[in-house]
């Protein structure tokens, strides 16, 4: 079972121009949220992403941007811990 957020929120982007194919994004991330293919990484599905940062940190280019923990997946995160609600912070009311 593959685990979504909220949808199309993540703040996850990859310039593929940049992307060198090391697969370094895929090896780390914890939710298959990349592939390799051809040399060049791809998004299978953004929706997967919890925003940890570790395909980020482990770009050796900087092809991939992503604000760490500060999007709706830590929101829904925390609230697994608080029981609350999940509440991102955001102005947008599709958002949570």
């Amino acid at each position: 079972m593959k685990l979504k957020y909220l949808k199309n929120v993540a703040t996850i982007s990859l310039t593929a121009e940049k992307c060198i194919g090391c697969a370094n994004c895929a090896e780390v991330c914890p939710h298959g949220v990349f592939d390799v293919n051809n040399g060049k990484a791809r998004i299978v599905e953004k929706d997967l992403c919890m925003e940890c940062g570790a395909c980020a940190l482990n770009c050796p280019v900087e092809a991939i941007e992503v604000d760490a923990g500060v999007g709706c997946a830590a929101a829904i995160i925390k609230s697994w811990f608080t029981g609350k609600e999940p509440a991102c912070g955001c102005d947008d009311a599709e958002c949570c």
